[in-house]
């Protein structure tokens, strides 16, 4: 058997596009800054504002109403740490009716940690949970509203499990009781249509290099009625929203990557669908006793986790890794740790099952050979694996 080099972890980070990395070439000769008046500040003030304008029509907004970030996670911590600031020039000040954050329970890294320090500083925070398919309990989040105003943040697809939330009528339900909405669609702009205007959210994250953009480059929008409090400060950029010069040449790659998406997300999607059923159908008829974690229907396209009991993922991973395959254990933000996934936990799958999981997240340069070698490599070390975790048992119990 040949080796290939299988990229299959495009949920952690994709490769860049290469447009965007001619666009990104070209840029590096524009090095003033867009705050300079001469024509060297200039010139890299017009190739924001255009980059602005490409980020905003591709999830329906105004130019205005998207800021420029260092990250997802920035863009996330700056939604969320509105509700922790005193500050009274602020337009979210006299909103202290917000004095509560209702997120779920399989909300990304960057969420949960930002909601636990909130927790630290008086502010209240309640957690939805999520029924066996990663879909947050709708009669729960009603029940919070009911209670009082919140900020509210539920991701649109899980970055794990790939299921999609029904993110339009978790609006409707959140403002109908007077509260606000923030959705983390870190993983779900540019693989499935995103319309801020249909979802009716207020605020809403983005990430370059989820969608073969350069790293270090976030976004987030915010609706132009929405009260809202910088994270950073110190500076007139991004309207005063976000202080700092801004990242040009990461903006202006982040510009072209939500172009490039317009011509290629919806081919990409009904290819990666297809991949996506063969390989779950190719291993379930190969491999024993295994799981298919996250929604059947309403979930990613590129996105299949799967559990196998009696073989660690870490293992797999390295196994895979091995063979020239790349896939993950988890949210990328938290593949240092050896605890189990939180995200799949509280689906309530078995500690054993969560232990035995990999994501397997394709991407734009998937072919359908990476899926046949795929199928060809993983079912012999699943059996590796078993086999020796059987012997290993079994040389202690004859110890005993």
């Amino acid at each position: 058997m040949v080796l290939r080099n299988v990229y299959m972890d495009n949920n952690a980070t994709t490769p860049l596009h290469p447009e965007v990395k001619k666009e990104l070439v070209k840029a590096m000769e524009v090095f003033g800054n867009p705050s300079s008046m001469h024509q060297f500040g200039q010139a890299a003030k017009v190739m924001m504002k255009e980059a602005r304008e490409s980020v905003a029509s591709f999830i329906g907004s105004s130019p205005e109403e998207i800021i420029f970030t260092g990250s997802g996670s920035e863009a996330n911590n700056t939604v969320l740490s509105i509700l922790a600031c005193p500050a009274r020039q602020c337009s979210f000040s006299g909103a202290g009716k917000y004095n509560k954050v209702i997120t779920s329970v399989i909300e990304h890294p960057c969420v949960m940690e930002t909601v636990k320090c909130l927790s630290d500083r008086s502010i209240e925070v309640k957690y939805i949970s999520v029924d066996k398919y990663g879909k947050i309990k709708m009669d729960e989040l009603e029940q919070e509203l009911k209670k009082g105003p919140a900020l509210v943040s539920i991701m649109t697809a899980n970055n794990e499990i790939g299921t999609i939330q029904d993110i339009k009528k978790i609006s409707e339900i959140v403002h109908q009781y007077g509260s606000l909405f923030h959705t983390d669609a870190v993983q779900a702009v540019g693989k499935i249509p995103i319309d801020v205007n249909d979802l009716g959210v207020d605020f809403l994250t983005m990430s370059a290099h989820k969608i073969y953009g350069p790293k270090g480059i976030g976004a987030l929008y915010i609706h132009r009625d929405t009260p809202f409090c910088p994270l950073i400060r110190g500076g007139h950029q991004e309207g005063g929203r976000r202080a700092g010069t801004e990242n040009t040449l990461g903006i202006v790659g982040f510009g072209k990557a939500v172009q490039l998406r317009k011509e290629e997300m919806t081919a990409e999607h009904d290819r990666l669908l297809k991949y996506k059923e063969k390989l779950r159908e190719g291993l379930k008829n190969r491999i024993e006793h295994i799981y298919f974690n996250g929604h059947p229907e309403d979930s990613l396209a590129n996105t299949l986790n799967v559990s196998f009991p009696g073989a660690e993922g870490e293992s797999i991973l390295l196994y895979l890794d091995l063979e020239g395959i790349a896939v993950s254990t988890g949210s990328a933000c938290a593949s240092g740790s050896l605890d189990p996934s939180h995200v799949l936990l509280s689906t309530g799958i078995p500690i054993e099952n969560a232990h035995g999981s990999i994501r397997i997240s394709m991407g734009r340069e998937t072919s359908e050979e990476d899926i046949d070698y795929m199928l060809d490599v993983l079912p012999g070390i699943i059996k590796k694996i078993r086999d020796m975790s059987t012997v290993s048992m079994g040389s202690v119990g004859g110890i005993k």
